[in-house]
């Protein structure tokens, strides 16, 4: 299948880009955001990065004109508040990067914000919405216990026979606080007390924001999504790594890359078919 060139995709809705960060992120960040503006084919208002005060992060926001957003001003509560980490690792900083996240609708100035990992790079043009529908990418496979977290904090099974992790994800802020509306309303405390209340904090991946927002979305809004192939590639090497010539091959078979340093990242589960 030929590759949409500019001139074939294209939305008329304005978006904000979300992207939570930590110093850690510095060699793919700037291709992320870089990529972001090629290969977003929406109008695009303010790229935000979520972070730590830190000065290279800073200097890199204003070299690449984006806002920076100092990450202990966006929630009551910080990472010093998430108790989530084994003798043999440590999930704190991830947990908390995703309470940021659920929390942009109190940051995107528009109604849709795109939130993209800080290791994850387009390599194809992506549109969100499709007239009044949100597209997702998505995989089909996931983590067992994201589903396990779910039923407890919803009070129901997951809809979806396809996951939702795919990297990066357009959020409807209305959509998303009604969610979160929900999500108090049932636990009768704040919704992201009642998250890290529903997970069990001894296994490893215990929470996923993708996986319960799209489910909310699958469940209440079923005809107003498109699931799409997420079509994401992983490789274990830095960015700078990667060629052009092999990324350009690789965008005739996938959307993006992920960048990750880890190797146990993923177990596969089956997907049940609906």
């Amino acid at each position: 299948m030929p590759i949409p060139r500019k001139s074939e995709l294209r939305s008329r809705t304005k978006i904000d880009i979300l992207i939570p960060a930590i110093e850690k992120d510095l060699g793919t960040l700037p291709f992320v955001i870089d990529a972001v503006r090629k290969y977003v084919k929406h109008p695009i208002g303010h790229i935000m990065i979520v972070a730590p005060k830190k000065r290279r992060i800073m200097e890199l926001c204003r070299r690449k004109g984006c806002k920076f957003i100092n990450e202990n001003t966006v929630l009551p509560i910080t990472k010093k508040n998430i108790n989530y980490r084994s003798t043999r690792w440590e999930r704190s900083g991830w947990m908390f990067q995703q309470l940021l996240k659920l929390n942009g609708d109190t940051l995107s100035s528009s109604n849709f914000f795109l939130v993209m990992d800080a290791d994850t790079v387009l390599i194809r043009p992506h549109i969100f919405r499709s007239g009044n529908k949100t597209i997702f990418y998505c995989r089909n496979w996931s983590q067992g216990e994201y589903f396990r977290t779910y039923r407890k904090l919803m009070g129901r099974q997951r809809s979806s026979s396809t996951s939702f992790v795919t990297h990066y994800m357009l959020f409807e802020k209305s959509k998303l606080r009604q969610m979160k509306k929900a999500i108090e309303a049932r636990h009768h405390t704040s919704w992201y007390s009642a998250i890290l209340r529903s997970m069990d904090k001894t296994k490893q991946f215990a929470f996923s924001e993708f996986e319960t927002y799209g489910n909310f979305l699958h469940s209440t809004y079923p005809s107003g999504l498109i699931r799409k192939q997420a079509l994401n590639k992983s490789l274990h090497m830095s960015v700078t790594q990667a060629s052009r010539a092999r990324v350009n091959s690789l965008s005739y078979k996938f959307r993006s890359i992920s960048f990750h340093k880890r190797k146990d990242y993923t177990r596969k589960l089956t997907v049940r078919k609906k």
